[in-house]
């Protein structure tokens, strides 16, 4: 009975052990602290105390037995009992552990209800290896960055060597190659042109020419999309744009071409002939084209300001009066030829242009007039003269004229001024 008693006390114990076993690996799987190992407390096995003798024999060696209560007057003293024989009890064999089967997730240990546990201490951070592997570059990088000054002059002596080999090869290349490489292109920079009034379309394309633009003036001032001679009352048939290319100082880059510089013109004679010149054309009778014509004219035969108003009015009434115009600079143009005397077979040449034989306007204008020519022909002054010719003293004035016996009369001493001068024009006495 005792020998019992003992192995199943000790199988119990095993199984308690083994049970705060599990609960402190559970607790460590869940990252809680351990708890500290309560003391074992072994409990006695139930013992019928029947008689004395069995009492000896029933409970375990060395274990005290309880009190006994009852009434004061009915305790005595125990009876002295004899202490049992030694018995020797075979112990069970120690129980190796076997780690527990792995708990699957669905089947949740079932615990007792522990106490409250407070919440565990923070984990130390861990380094990442990468993290790790960034600082050493980055201390290695600062390590280098830190020493490249001390490399700075090697490199630019380096880079100085190089330049000077570099300069002494192109400059042997240049002395054995002399003018045979091409020299390199200019850089474009601005230009002005000066393009004096009264030119006609042939003039301007020499200046053109002459200032190294791109491109054909004369083709370039046929028509553009600017301007239409047709809006200004010009026939259909008009050959060109001469008369709309306004005469100006123009500052365009040296690669620019000719039809830049039309263009420039064109839109400078838009500003200059707007709608004040149109309708003072058609108050006149004339169309804003037929104004632009007589600008033209008075452009070639005008030296002073003072006369353009003055030849605006001999041209309005001699085109009243149905005369011919007379003027000698038509010819010229369909000639061109401003300079050289008109001989007899020019004067009676039956161009169109020719105004000696032909009354009316000249079929196109015979320049590009400026903005005091253009003022002229929409403002002519107020006069019944119809003659005019070049006064003899030389200064470029004009002697007008409302007969033609005065005007033959001017016209002689004219040409007697020119024999006594050898053919030329005398030269101007007037101070200022």
């Amino acid at each position: 009975m005792f020998a019992r008693n003992r192995s199943q006390s000790a199988h119990e114990r095993t199984a308690e052990e083994r049970q705060r076993a599990r609960e402190e690996r559970e607790r460590r799987r869940r990252g809680l602290p351990s708890q500290p190992d309560a003391p074992v407390v072994e409990e006695s096995p139930a013992v019928e105390v029947t008689s004395p003798s069995a009492v000896g024999k029933s409970l375990p060696v060395g274990d005290t037995p309880p009190a006994v209560e009852g009434p004061p007057s009915s305790r005595e003293p125990p009876p002295a009992v004899e202490e049992p024989p030694t018995v020797e009890v075979a112990l069970p064999p120690a129980v190796v552990e076997e780690p527990p089967p792995p708990v699957e997730p669905s089947a949740p240990l079932v615990e007792d209800p522990l106490p409250p546990v407070e919440p565990p201490a923070p984990a130390p951070p861990r380094v990442d290896a990468r993290l790790g592997r960034r600082v050493d570059r980055l201390r290695r990088r600062r390590t280098s960055s830190g020493r490249w000054y001390r490399r700075l002059p090697a490199r630019l002596g380096a880079v100085l060597a190089l330049i000077a080999v570099g300069g002494a090869i192109w400059l042997l290349a240049q002395s054995l190659g002399g003018s045979s490489h091409p020299a390199p292109p200019l850089l474009p920079h601005v230009i002005r042109i000066t393009i004096p009034e009264g030119f006609t379309r042939a003039q301007i394309a020499a200046l053109a020419k002459a200032d190294h633009l791109k491109g054909d003036y004369l083709a370039d001032s046929l028509r553009s999309h600017y301007l239409h001679p047709t809006r200004y009352g010009a026939p259909g048939s008009t050959p060109n744009l001469e008369g709309f290319l306004f005469p100006a100082t123009y500052e365009i880059y040296s690669t620019s071409s000719s039809q830049h510089l039309v263009d420039e013109q064109l839109l400078a004679f838009r500003e200059n002939f707007n709608d004040v010149e149109i309708r003072r054309a058609r108050a006149l009778g004339v169309t804003p084209y037929g104004l632009l014509t007589i600008a033209s004219m008075i452009e070639r035969e005008a030296e002073v300001q003072r006369d353009r108003p003055l030849i605006a009015a001999v041209i309005y009434n001699r085109l009243r009066q149905g005369m011919p115009l007379g003027i000698d600079a038509t010819i010229r143009y369909a000639l061109n030829d401003f300079s050289a005397p008109l001989t007899e077979a020019q004067l009676h040449d039956p161009s169109p242009y020719n105004t000696r034989l032909h009354t009316g306007l000249p079929p196109t204008p015979i320049s590009n007039p400026g903005a005091a020519s253009i003022q002229a022909a929409a403002h002519p002054a107020h006069v019944s003269y119809l003659y005019y010719v070049a006064a003899a003293d030389g200064c470029g004035e004009q002697v007008f004229s409302t007969s033609f016996a005065q005007f033959e009369h001017d016209a002689a001493a004219y040409r007697e001024a020119l024999a006594k001068n050898h053919g030329n024009v005398p030269t101007c006495r007037k101070k200022g």
